[in-house]
């Protein structure tokens, strides 16, 4: 399993900065001033570089909602009882969900996987049953998986990638379901981006200022049991990470090893990215992060890794929500880049 997933990261490459480059240059020549449409310009640049096709189709797209449960939930670190993240995995099948609803506006499919789900929801239309491991351990007690069940949950992501490539899915995007995952989630950016707890932790879905303070002490804790495994990128994804974060994580990783842009929702499926980030730094060339969460540790992480998100709506339900709307944004983009008119089809001479 290590072996494959070195040979996945093998085949990850830098995006061309000539090919960005070359992107701009038809976006120059549009009919409308230099650079005015700002940002939408860049993302549709991106795109275009990460595809290398002349005027590349969005022709399918798709969000994974990998859901799995936290035993670290027993800590209290929660303002919901574990027992959601099946109620909330049967919603999204069915298609009640926010991220079902926005799926739908932006014309993408959702695909939902039971990846870590402590109870069986059994056989639901809409569902994937592949379940790595009945919920992450508790993060507070040791680590919350083995490493190689941290490879399996990262595999079940390429797979499902590359399943996706293969019926014609050319852009993706991230969402997960798990009751208490900010508490793991919080965990990695501290590991990962050298900051201290106190930096990254934050309310959740809804904890008040004592549960943020006691949930701080939690992860505080379980960085410190787990200091002596937090040896490279996968350990620290393995002792204090989960499956739906792991999954991500694969999923990430398989998009850049197929030149596929992925679109990165907010603060519990930035962790995935950032593992992802750390397994292999090229793999960042291939994502797009949808929003600023409104988890304090996300705005950390956009200004460590010098990053910027699409949106900025205050957004905290995390399932896929943001990246949704913003596949609508990245949509525009590539739309202006294939339709517009040039000033040479419009017979107008640009200014200088």
């Amino acid at each position: 399993m290590a072996d494959k997933l070195k040979n996945v990261i093998a085949e990850i490459k830098p995006v061309s900065k000539e090919l960005i480059k070359w992107g701009f240059e038809r976006l120059d020549q549009l009919t409308k001033p230099k650079r005015s449409l700002g940002y939408l310009e860049d993302l549709a640049a991106r795109y275009v570089a990460i595809r290398g096709e002349q005027k590349p189709v969005i022709r399918g797209k798709k969000v994974f909602v990998f859901a799995g449960d936290h035993k670290v939930v027993e800590e209290g670190v929660s303002a919901y009882p574990a027992e959601v993240t099946g109620l909330m995995v049967r919603n999204i099948a069915g298609g009640g969900a926010a991220i079902n609803v926005l799926a739908r506006c932006a014309g993408a499919e959702v695909e939902v996987i039971d990846i870590g789900v402590a109870v069986d929801p059994g056989d639901l239309k809409g569902l994937l049953r592949l379940n790595v491991k009945r919920g992450a351990d508790n993060i507070a007690v040791g680590p919350a998986m083995k490493l190689d069940e941290a490879r399996k949950a990262i595999f079940v992501g390429i797979e499902r990638l590359n399943y996706a490539v293969n019926v014609g899915v050319t852009l993706v995007a991230t969402g997960e379901m798990g009751i208490g995952n900010s508490t793991p989630a919080a965990a990695l950016f501290s590991a990962y981006l050298g900051l201290p707890v106190s930096e990254v932790v934050g309310p959740g879905t809804g904890l008040d200022a004592g549960g943020v303070e006691m949930k701080r002490k939690v992860i505080e804790k379980a960085i410190k049991i787990n200091k002596s495994r937090c040896t490279g990128p996968m350990e620290i994804l393995a002792a204090l990470g989960g499956l739906e974060i792991a999954g991500i994580c694969g999923l990430c990783l398989g998009a850049a090893a197929r030149r596929i842009p992925v679109v990165v929702d907010g603060y519990i499926s930035t962790a995935g990215a950032l593992a992802a980030m750390r397994l292999c730094s090229a793999a960042k060339d291939y994502m797009f992060f949808s929003h600023m969460s409104a988890e304090p540790g996300h705005k950390k992480f956009f200004k460590t890794e010098r990053l910027r998100p699409i949106l900025d709506l205050g957004m905290r339900l995390g399932e896929g929500t943001g990246a949704a709307i913003a596949m609508q944004v990245i949509q525009d983009a590539v739309a202006i880049y294939n339709e517009m008119a040039t000033f040479a089809d419009a017979g107008i001479k640009p200014g200088k």
